[in-house]
Order: C-alpha cells, then sequence, then structure tokens
C-alpha cells in the first residue's frame, strides 16, 4: 500500500502532471510523469473514470494500480510525479498484465525525466 506522503491528493498536482508531463500510452493504462525537482518522495495518483466499469471494478483496479507503484517505488526517483490513468481495457486485465503495463511505461518515460532535469 502506498503511503500518504507517496500519493498525490491536489487536483492542481494531477493537472500539472497530465498537461506538462511526459506520456506513455498501452492498451490498458496511460501513464504520465513529470520530475519536480523537489527533495521528497515520488508521489502517485490514479485516475480511473466510470468507463472502465462498476465501483466494484474501478475499486479493484485501483488497489491493483496502487499495489504496483508500492513495487515500483525504489526504482523512481525523488521528486517525481506519477500519474496513471486506467483504461476500459483495465477492467479485464490481471496484476500481471497491469504490473507489465506500467513497468514497461515506468522504465521508458524515466530515462527522459532524469535527462531532462540535468
Amino acid at each position: 500500500m502506498l503511503a500518504r506522503p507517496c500519493r498525490l491528493t491536489r487536483g492542481s498536482d494531477y493537472r500539472l502532471v497530465v498537461r506538462r508531463g511526459s506520456r506513455c500510452g498501452g492498451s490498458r493504462v496511460i501513464t504520465s510523469l513529470m520530475s519536480t525537482g523537489e527533495s521528497r518522495a515520488a508521489r502517485f495518483g490514479f485516475i480511473i473514470s466510470k468507463q472502465v466499469g462498476t465501483a466494484v471494478v474501478r475499486n479493484t483496479v485501483r488497489r491493483r494500480l496502487k499495489a504496483v507503484c508500492a513495487e515500483a517505488l525504489p526504482r523512481v526517483p525523488e521528486g517525481t510525479d506519477v500519474v496513471i490513468r486506467a483504461l476500459p481495457a483495465s477492467a479485464t486485465a490481471s496484476f500481471a498484465e497491469l504490473s507489465a503495463d506500467v513497468n514497461r511505461c515506468l522504465l521508458r518515460l524515466i530515462p527522459v525525466s532524469t535527462a531532462g532535469a540535468s
């Protein structure tokens, strides 16, 4: 589970990451990443619309994504904000499929964001 300091909570933070961050898309999730340069733990946020499914399905997807991000937290540089938008296909995806999609996007985006911050 992600601790509170590792979660995005303000709408303005979500908007900033989605609009100005680097983006990587897949069939199940779209991952946006932005390096802020601050010395704090990486923060994650999740956007799961009603198009994904009922409340039970959305909460299942959210819990799976939180677990994937908790595992990926040590690999994400300090001061990085990540927003993951679940697409409707994520409703039928297994944990392993969601994990593969998120990790592929993080591996693709992290070198880009840390190179840009230098």
